[in-house]
């Protein structure tokens, strides 16, 4: 069955679900607040670098089946599903930031006049469900004929479209049968290829996607703080991760030590689950969350002193290339990166270091120079630092590197690196988490 839908918000999440819906079958419109972006995605060009999004979009605007306004009348009662698709970006205080969602709220609500669904898809404190569905009904002309649904959203950028089409399951946090059914005929395609579906209330759903985000950033953390360990002890942390990996209970997924996580959902949705687990009083989880966010934050720094040392133990006047920005491969997002942080410890420890990566672009900011090529970044460097495990840095051919660096030493921060070609090339193939040096 065709459904009317609408998508309030285009960012990451936003369009990449707006195209989805599309190739679903439905007839969708998006919306957003800014007309520059508007128009490009009404020509078929997505604002971000996300995977197979772009031929998704010319595909469904060209059919006319997917198009984006400014303007709510467009949505309010054309609409049998209206999906939020807004950031809850973190306060100073770490709590989530939820002006974009009541902003829309109080643009769409007044121009309800007959009975819809909204539903949920940004990541928020448990509680603001609730919250928000009192909002919509004070101000709604429908009143109590709107409902309010959460569904969590659980993409990985980089394969937000795969995990959008071809989802790993489906969590509908609902209060009524009707809205249960019209869920089932919004995600028909994916239900026919048995997707697992868990129905649930609001705060279960709210939950659901914080203890995800928490307990693979936690895993992330753990394997991180045994590289550390490894690093001292003469242990080697790949072998390490391989062995956890195969007992059943723990798997290897998550567990490949590096520079931690980083992005525009881990960090900032794990410190809001911290924020709201010490509100509500449940200290052990709130001081959980703080470890793991401290060994994240540690492990950067240690790559960066790790550099230093190699380069002598001074970075002043060093010339360090710093090969990634993007904060994983396959996206163009900055956000936390942890190649950028590191970046920024080095250049305010002295050293000149300039930046590549494929698909990000950096704004002008003072610290490091972003170039157009490797062999830009590397030309004369002193030390190398591999930080983004994008695939061209895996292929790069070391004897042709060498011709271009100042002293042959690359630190493999992702550990992605084959030891034994660099080393055969003459270099010094540093890894995280293994005592030795090649």
């Amino acid at each position: 069955m065709t459904l009317r839908i609408s998508v309030i918000g285009t960012s990451y999440l936003g369009s990449t679900l707006a195209a989805g819906m599309a190739e679903f079958g439905h007839q969708v419109i998006g919306v957003d607040i800014v007309p520059e972006v508007v128009k490009q995605l009404n020509a078929g060009q997505p604002h971000i670098f996300e995977n197979g999004l772009e031929q998704l979009l010319e595909q469904h605007t060209a059919t006319g089946r997917l198009r984006f306004t400014l303007d709510y009348d467009d949505i309010a009662d054309w609409a049998d599903v209206h999906f939020l698709a807004l950031g809850t970006p973190a306060r100073a205080d770490g709590s989530a930031d939820l002006s974009q969602l009541h902003a829309a709220i109080g643009s769409l609500a007044p121009k309800l006049t007959r009975p819809t669904l909204i539903v949920g898809r940004s990541t928020v404190p448990v509680g603001t469900a609730i919250d928000l569905q009192q909002r919509i009904r004070a101000l709604a002309p429908a009143g109590d004929a709107v409902e309010l649904a959460w569904q969590p959203e659980f993409l990985r950028e980089s394969m937000a479209v795969t995990d959008t089409l071809r989802p790993d399951r489906l969590v509908f946090g609902v209060q009524s049968d009707q809205a249960l059914r019209l869920l089932e005929q919004v995600y028909a395609i994916p239900l026919t290829e048995e997707t697992p579906v868990i129905t649930c209330d609001l705060a279960t759903a709210e939950l659901i996607k914080q203890a995800a985000n928490t307990f693979l950033a936690t895993k992330i953390s753990f394997i991180n703080a045994m590289a550390q360990l490894c690093q001292v002890a003469g242990g080697d942390v790949t072998v390490l991760a391989d062995a956890l990996g195969l007992d059943k209970r723990i798997g290897r997924e998550h567990l490949s030590p590096g520079l931690g996580f980083g992005g525009g959902c881990f960090p900032k949705d794990i410190r809001a689950l911290a924020v709201r687990a010490d509100e509500l009083g449940v200290d052990v989880l709130s001081d959980l969350i703080k470890s793991v966010e401290a060994i994240n934050d540690t492990q950067r720094v240690e790559l960066a002193e790790l550099a230093i040392d190699q380069v002598g133990g001074d970075a002043t006047g060093k010339k360090v290339a710093v090969l990634g920005a993007a904060f994983k491969p396959g996206t163009d997002d900055t956000r936390n990166s942890p190649a950028l942080t590191v970046a920024d410890h080095l250049h305010d420890r002295g050293a000149i270091v300039e930046v590549y990566d494929p698909q990000a672009h950096l704004a002008q900011r003072d610290g490091f120079t972003q170039v157009g090529s490797v062999a830009e970044a590397v030309r004369n460097a002193d030390i190398v630092l591999h930080l983004t495990e994008w695939p061209e840095f895996r292929y790069l051919d070391p004897e042709q590197l060498g011709t271009l660096v100042n002293n042959k030493i690359i630190i493999d921060g992702r550990l992605k690196l084959h030891a034994p070609t660099w080393h055969e090339a003459g270099w010094k193939l540093v890894q995280i988490g293994r005592a030795s040096t090649l």
